[in-house]
């Protein structure tokens, strides 16, 4: 019988033999220098407030803001040759919670991450791991031996909170008590109609794939990944667009987990080696949720993907969406006239097919007949004729667009272009007097121009047909409830200059601002611990509007540069300007512009 596999994650070892440099030090200004985190002139000047205001070197580091609290953490494990942990990497094991309570977790500042059941050892996150009283009264408490790390006090706090107050992780333990007999060489034993009517269907896995479901809605979560690691598994949520690492399950229930989601969604459970789609529909009580499931065999197991889509779920306004302005003026104006192209681009998760709805939901009227092609139907639309393409039986964006036009539709959508006979069909419904959206994966809103003739449209008829190309991204919102205005740097301050160049001063005037007087915005420190940084997504645009000028560059193929240039100079906002602008108005944050439209 092969030997169970242990729990703990690779969390490495003591941070003294993880990193190069020196291995002993006199005090924690030393290691800073020696990880580039100081200078000398800042140690002098460091060790000279300590000894001045009569405080300790750390709490002196800490008040001058040279450097992180990650960072001092590191230090100080390194000096102190303890491993140092990074929770959000690790992730928490619902096992090892449940040795030690929310109260005691809270009352001596630690997290139990993982638990090591061949050698009784549970590893714990400390904000103080030389507290050798609280080991050894956590070690007689839960009967195992303490592995301490040090870890970021803030990341505990959040951890805790997060972790016991939201339920997760201890309904799932409470479950995971109950399948004992989910061992991997019993399961492999096991006949598929044992699996099919027994094992799955047993309440404890049942327990286990509902509590992830509700948690995702809880968390307002738009996918669900269930990922086989080779010694565990982990749930991630994917939540305003990033991925979280929420929960963590022993390997032994993998299979049981996945087999179930499969019966939900009418797959195959003994087709291992291809990947499978699927969809079932879920309820917590107050919604109702459509789940799009996708299996994919890796080499540790079946990686299941869920994609929810939330039932009768409310249509955003352009406004909502984040058009504004000039930007917004120009789509109303395109979206009334009777004929002509209209095209959203940007990668995938980009929101292209929400600004698409919302479009259509401004211009949905009984007078106009509204047909979609999509893949997959994410919003029921009333008034709407929504059609769905299936490829195996030879329905495709192609076959259907061609369908349509038989079909006498005012206002066509197109899912996506993705080959020149669509774009062909594109085009020439445009000019035969019909309005048609899609959308297209360019980097940019003049990039989408070369792109469709290199899939054989005419450069011509492109000309006659384009009326708008919107480019998009998602950035996350500031958490509105807990947000707090600072002075950037000057640094800052020039970047946004340069960025926004006579926007910059447009602004200033809107808002009867001087330079001196521009602040940014950040998520509060002072916010509850389950509160985060950010809630909620807006998107920033770029629009760009055709006319005599740009048409005729069109006929002439000139690349996407030149279209840009002239596109701005008649007005269009660049996504990163736009960004910049919702980050002064306070929004969103400038890294988080960064982080999406640096490209």
């Amino acid at each position: 019988m092969p030997a169970q596999p242990t729990t703990t994650p690779p969390v490495g070892q003591p941070i003294s033999s993880q990193v190069k440099g020196k291995t002993h030090y006199d005090n924690l200004l030393e290691v800073l220098v020696d990880q580039g985190k100081l200078t000398q002139e800042q140690v002098i000047e460091l060790l000279s407030k300590s000894v001045n205001q009569d405080k300790t070197v750390e709490a002196v580091i800490r008040e001058s803001g040279l450097v992180s609290e990650d960072d001092i953490t590191q230090a100080k494990a390194r000096f102190y040759n303890i491993p140092y942990v990074n929770l959000a990497e690790v992730g928490v094991f619902p096992e090892a919670l449940s040795f030690i309570s929310e109260g005691v977790a809270r009352r001596y500042g630690v997290l139990p991450f993982s638990y090591d059941k061949a050698n009784k050892t549970l590893s714990l996150a400390m904000k103080n791991p030389l507290d050798i009283p609280t080991i050894n009264f956590l070690e007689q408490k839960t009967s195992l031996k303490i592995k301490p790390y040090f870890a970021s006090e803030s990341e505990i706090e959040r951890l805790i909170a997060e972790h016991y107050s939201q339920n997760l992780s201890t309904e799932v333990n409470a479950a995971l008590k109950q399948t004992n007999d989910y061992k991997p060489n019993k399961l492999n034993q096991k006949t598929l109609a044992d699996l099919s009517g027994g094992t799955i269907r047993q309440a404890p896995i049942n327990k286990i794939v509902q509590t992830i479901l509700t948690f995702a809605i809880k968390a307002r979560a738009s996918d669900v990944h269930i990922e086989p690691l080779e010694d565990r598994t982990r749930v991630r949520y994917r939540i305003d667009g990033i991925l979280y690492e929420k929960l963590i399950l022993p390997k032994s229930v993998h299979d049981a987990v996945v087999s179930r989601i499969k019966i939900l969604a009418d797959l195959k459970i003994d087709e291992k080696r291809l990947p499978q789609d699927g969809r079932f529909d879920f309820s917590d009580g107050e919604h109702e949720i459509d789940l799009r499931v996708s299996t994919l065999p890796t080499v540790n197991g079946e990686k299941v993907v869920m994609r929810l889509l939330p039932k009768n779920a409310k249509v955003p306004t352009l406004e909502e969406l984040g058009l504004d302005g000039l930007s917004l003026k120009w789509v109303k104006e395109a979206i009334r006239v009777p004929h002509g192209i209209i095209l959203i681009t940007g990668p995938t998760g980009s929101g292209k097919t929400t600004t698409l709805y919302s479009i259509l939901h401004t211009i949905n009227t009984p007078k106009v007949n509204i047909m979609t092609l999509e893949d997959p139907v994410e919003y029921q639309m009333p008034g709407v004729n929504q059609v769905q393409i299936n490829p195996q039986a030879g329905l495709t964006f192609a076959s259907g667009l061609r369908s349509f036009l038989r079909q006498d539709p005012n206002i066509i959508m197109v899912g996506e272009i993705r080959d020149s006979e669509t774009a062909s069909l594109a085009v020439q419904a445009a000019l035969t007097g019909h309005l048609v959206f899609s959308t297209l994966h360019t980097s940019s809103a003049a990039g989408a121009i070369p792109r469709l003739i290199d899939m054989g449209a005419e450069p011509f008829l492109l000309a006659s047909s384009m009326e708008l190309v919107i480019a998009q991204r998602i950035t996350r919102r500031i958490n509105p409830k807990y947000r707090e205005s600072y002075k950037p740097p000057k640094a800052v301050i020039e970047d946004i200059k340069q960025v926004l160049g006579r926007h910059f001063e447009a602004f200033l005037k809107e808002s009867n601002l001087t330079e001196d007087q521009v602040v940014l915005y950040r998520a509060s420190k002072d916010r509850p611990e389950i509160e985060p940084e950010y809630k909620g997504r807006i998107a920033i645009f770029e629009v760009m509007r055709m006319d005599e000028e740009i048409d005729k560059m069109i006929m002439e193929s000139k690349p996407a540069e030149e279209i840009e240039k002239t596109a701005l100079r008649k007005g269009m906002l660049l996504m990163k300007q736009d960004g910049y602008l919702k980050a002064l108005r306070g929004i969103t944050t400038i890294e988080e512009v960064l982080r999406v439209a640096e490209i």
